[in-house]
């Protein structure tokens, strides 16, 4: 697909919208904080999962700053999550939110959800930001939560993304696959690899999506518009992952 062809965001006549979402580990704004701002402002999201937000001295500033450099707002999570945040554009009607701390194994990093129901147009999306556990066991229990999670949010339609740390061949990511649209492989645009900085290049980000969402595109956005190597090289350790969705209206809304 050319870079032209990305869906942007709109709302149909009958209330159903189309959005851009944007998963990314932005490694605790330790990096190039300018670079990270031009690359989200390139790709327009209406929601961005973020994973490894500012979790200590002062994070809700920095997150509020990260916000409003985008032309985006704090839509929930942080430290109260245990490092995802979500964002939104001012498109988004924000019904609930809440951040899930999630069971704590001794000795491993505690880790968390931030989640939301939203409404675009007349569509209702549950959303849910992830950075599943390093500890293979760990994460296959959290692919479980989520999926918990997304069944009880009470909304037609869910999207989830974030670090899952482990490709499409581990077992939480086979989890989550089984359940859910795994949206590259759905609508592949741009992009695979998320974690070039192994070898082999790695795929372990990702944005997932349940049925009746429309997937339009999923990649890294490296065609668009505006996208510079550099910036990705700078920005972060990872690179994002850009979907644009479909929501049609009157599923149960």
């Amino acid at each position: 697909m050319l870079p032209s062809m990305l869906p942007n965001s709109v709302t149909e006549p009958d209330g159903s919208a189309v959005i851009r979402a944007l998963s990314y580990n932005i490694r605790s704004m330790r990096d190039d904080e300018e670079a990270l701002v031009r690359v989200i402002r390139a790709c327009a999201p209406d929601l961005v999962f973020v994973q490894e937000a500012p979790r200590f001295f002062r994070w809700r500033k920095h997150a509020a700053r990260l916000a409003s450099k985008t032309d985006l707002v704090v839509l929930s999570g942080g430290a109260t999550a245990a490092g995802p945040l979500l964002l939104c554009s001012l498109r988004a009607f924000v019904e609930r939110t809440e951040d899930v701390l999630l069971p704590l194994t001794p000795g491993l990093h505690r880790r968390g959800f931030a989640t939301a129901v939203v409404r675009f147009g007349a569509a209702r999306v549950a959303v849910l930001s992830a950075h599943l556990s390093l500890d293979g066991a760990e994460r296959r229990a959290q692919a479980d939560l989520l999926l918990d999670r997304l069944g009880s949010a009470d909304a037609p339609y869910a999207i989830a993304a974030g670090d899952i740390n482990e490709p499409p061949s581990g077992p939480a990511f086979r989890r989550l696959s089984a359940e859910l649209q795994d949206c590259w492989t759905v609508a592949p645009w741009g992009g695979e690899h998320t974690f070039v900085r192994s070898t082999p290049p790695r795929r372990i980000d990702a944005i997932f999506a349940t049925r009746g969402v429309e997937v339009l595109t999923c990649g890294v956005p490296t065609p668009l518009p505006g996208i510079t190597e550099s910036d990705l090289d700078k920005a972060t350790d990872h690179l994002p992952v850009l979907a644009t969705f479909r929501l049609p209206a009157g599923a149960g809304a």
